[in-house]
């Protein structure tokens, strides 16, 4: 951990005020930090102490969530498992039903692991495309405006997919 503590102490001259790289300091700082708590601490007396900073409060929201994403999967799989029940012997098509096929879990509601293996198949990808969408734009924006990135996309990528239907087009969640 020294060694990696080193390397990027040594490349922080590189993103600095003056450096080559002084307009990606936003990307080098969340690398920084997310790695290790930041330099900057309060030293008056004023000021509760804790040894948690925003990220590491973010990162907890998140864990936090994990449930709700797990009850995710498993009502979206569930619902679309039922209603493909309901249909009986309907023809399936579609890069869902290829991976379904491929992983041989097929389409029973009463089965925990299909329903979240199926409703995995709906949530990541809007949950990737969320990620890829908003971390540009975060990034991009923070390099322009020469700020840090902002803590709180980790909880807003994971929040924003959870209040989307799961048959949303992916340019729609972009």
């Amino acid at each position: 951990m020294k060694a990696l503590r080193n390397i990027l102490d040594k490349q922080a001259k590189i993103f600095e005020k003056g450096g080559k790289l002084e307009r990606f300091y936003p990307v080098w700082e969340a690398t920084d930090t997310f790695m290790y708590t930041s330099g900057t601490v309060t030293k008056t007396a004023a000021h509760a102490r804790d040894a948690l900073d925003l990220k590491r409060l973010m990162i907890t929201v998140v864990v936090a969530l994990t449930p709700c994403v797990l009850m995710a999967l498993y009502n979206t799989g569930y619902q679309a498992n039922a209603a493909l029940a309901a249909l009986g012997d309907a023809e399936q098509s579609g890069w869902r039903h290829a991976l379904m096929e491929m992983l041989g879990v097929g389409y029973n509601p009463n089965s925990i692991l299909a329903c979240m293996i199926h409703g995995a198949l709906y949530f990541f990808p809007v949950y990737i495309m969320t990620l890829a969408a908003g971390g540009f734009w975060e990034v991009l924006f923070a390099v322009v405006r020469r700020h840090e990135i902002n803590e709180g996309f980790l909880v807003t990528s994971l929040l924003f997919p959870l209040t989307l239907p799961p048959t949303i087009p992916l340019w729609q969640v972009a």
